[in-house]
């Protein structure tokens, strides 16, 4: 059908309704700019990949007092059990910058690390509540809480929770939604973007606007983008998040001349349950995510261990794991633990709907491995207990050099025999989270063309921004971009709109 045209026009248009999304229209609408946000999803499945997280943000802290800023109602038993921690800007960047193979963009990477604090007091004073996120990065070892891995607080409620939270203060603020609004072009003429193209139904519809902020996601959802940009293989990964993140606002953007970003053939993933549905399920959230690894082994088909389970915290391993989970024989793989550790498990290993095994012999327990040669399995944890380094102490909250000696495959931390029943095994698969691959933006958030001019009018944020992460992500860094990015574009779309409002009259 024909285009309409829109009967309203508004200073600015947000496409996607996740965390940058929202913090973008809060950001726009503090401004005084009239804020109209595009859902693509129906109402009861609003709000982006950030609904299925676990609402985790890593964020630059000094410790106790800062957390109390954001947990104000911490104990006193709470307070004398935990150790906190210190996590500083320059360990912030060196995580950025390692973990990324130090391909991270240095400008977007500074802006990031050093607004994590302040953009979480913002978040904060428009609602959200946090709480801290034990037992996920903390266990309780020796009888005292200590955080590692630099992610110390979560939104209550986890994504769900957070999302929830953000409507809440965009509504009072008076920002307009429309749900079951997919975006499918930019309205582009001689002076910029002038608007957005939307379809509801069978029926499109043009919505004018003095600037539009993108920020609706990666193309991890889309099997054919996964499948030519990441490769042969990537088309069978499960989706842990929405199934509307196909890369719309990147195709729109790039139809109008910009610039793509970033690590296209790569993307966040991680080990997801072995029978999750296809797509996330909002009633489950994060919990089909098994990032216990580093507690255990892992073994894939074949009854072999394939990486080092121990390599590092899990924050800075657990979103590249998911690729080489991929890349095994019938694409999945099981994770064993004994008794001994079964109390460190994270609270996913503890939902109805799981992929599990138990047995109280190792005998029985590889029998139970579906798809594993079990004589190899076996092999494998007998020679894996006797690698163990038993000497060194064994420490979940650090990096406890508790490894494994003579292992083709090492394990370089939390090295502990398999041997004490019960056993317990979980079949896991890859879940893709998002894709790194994106636009180019300035430090100002707006989209860039290829001769590196900014494409006026335009902005964007989040997951479809690239440039960021590359091959690996440290955990908790998602939230904070999309937060940090998407304040800042609109923040500056805000403007650029009003600017244009005083200029007209």
């Amino acid at each position: 059908m024909n285009a309409g045209t829109a009967e309203q026009t508004y200073d600015v248009i947000v496409v996607g309704a996740g965390n940058a999304a929202l913090c973008a229209a809060l950001a726009a609408r503090e401004q005084g700019a009239s804020v109209l946000v595009l859902e693509r999803a129906p109402q009861e499945q609003r709000g982006g990949n950030s609904s299925y997280t676990a609402g985790g943000f890593r964020m630059v802290h000094g410790g106790l007092d800062d957390i109390r800023n954001f947990v104000p109602d911490l104990s006193d038993e709470e307070i004398a059990n935990t150790d906190f921690g210190v996590y500083t800007a320059e360990e912030y960047l060196d995580d950025m910058a390692r973990v990324t193979e130090y391909r991270t963009d240095p400008d977007l990477a500074e802006i990031l690390v050093r607004n994590s604090t302040d953009t979480m007091r913002w978040i904060r004073e428009k609602g959200v509540p946090f709480v801290p996120k034990y037992g996920k990065n903390a266990f309780k070892h020796g009888g005292r809480f200590k955080f590692f891995g630099g992610v110390v607080i979560e939104a209550r409620g986890g994504g769900l929770g957070l999302v929830d939270a953000e409507f809440k203060a965009a509504e009072k603020l008076g920002v307009a939604v429309r749900y079951g609004a997919r975006a499918v072009s930019l309205l582009h003429g001689e002076d910029g973007v002038e608007g957005v193209r939307i379809r509801t139904g069978r029926l499109h519809e043009d919505i004018r606007a003095r600037a539009v902020v993108l920020a609706c996601g990666g193309f991890e959802a889309n099997r054919e983008w996964r499948t030519r940009y990441l490769g042969a293989g990537w088309d069978l990964a499960k989706v842990r998040g929405t199934r509307y993140n196909t890369g719309d606002g990147i195709r729109m953007a790039l139809d109008i001349g910009a610039q793509p970003y970033g690590h296209w053939s790569c993307a966040h993933a991680c080990d997801w349950d072995l029978n999750a549905p296809e797509y996330g399920d909002l009633n489950m959230g994060d919990t089909f995510s098994k990032h216990s690894y580093p507690s255990g082994i892992v073994l894939n088909a074949h009854g072999l261990r394939f990486l080092d389970e121990g390599a590092d915290i899990r924050n800075y391993t657990y979103a590249k794991y998911g690729r080489i989970i991929l890349q095994q024989p019938g694409q999945f793989c099981w994770q064993l633990f004994d008794s001994k550790v079964l109390h460190l498990l994270r609270n996913s290993y503890h939902v109805k709907r799981i992929t599990k095994v138990t047995a109280n012999t190792l005998e029985e327990l590889v029998e139970k491995l579906e798809g594993v040669n079990p004589a190899q399995a076996l092999a494998t944890i007998k020679e894996f207990n006797a690698a163990v380094m038993d000497e060194v102490a064994f420490d979940p909250n650090v990096k406890d050099g508790r490894g494994t000696r003579g292992l083709a495959i090492p394990k370089s931390n939390w090295a502990l025999a398999i041997d004490e029943s019960p056993f317990e095994a979980y079949g896991v698969t890859c879940g893709i989270t998002f894709t790194f691959g994106g636009l180019k933006i300035s430090t100002r958030g707006e989209v860039l063309d290829i001769e590196e001019q900014p494409i006026p009018n335009l902005y964007a944020a989040g997951e479809l921004v690239g440039g960021i992460f590359y091959s690996n992500y440290p955990g908790g860094a998602g939230l904070m971009n999309g937060a940090v990015f998407g304040r800042l574009a609109g923040e500056h779309a805000g403007k650029r709109a009003l600017g244009h409002a005083q200029q007209a009259s």
